[in-house]
């Protein structure tokens, strides 16, 4: 077990192995909290934000036949157009 010391503006500092092996890294969040035999760190761990931005273009689907419009998927122009073959 490592001991460490408080310095004089009450920091501590946590030994590099122990920061190595637990991922903490400079600017991470650890919460203090008192309990009934001293005090507990907890490593706070975000998730990490994706920019959905980011992944576009990431899938890519192969052409298949000729382009599509918006009228290909609009139930009024489909009625319309099927009713005009029926005649």
């Amino acid at each position: 077990m490592d001991t460490i010391a408080v310095n004089a503006e009450g920091q501590i500092t946590l030994p590099n192995t122990l920061r190595r092996r637990l991922g903490i890294e400079t600017g991470a969040e650890l919460e203090v909290s008192e309990e009934a035999d001293g005090l507990r760190l907890r490593i706070i761990r975000t998730r990490p934000c994706a920019d959905v931005a980011r992944l576009a273009g990431l899938v890519t689907a192969p052409s298949k036949g000729a382009p599509r419009s918006l009228e290909d998927f609009d139930p009024a122009s489909l009625l319309t157009r099927d009713q005009g073959k029926g005649r």
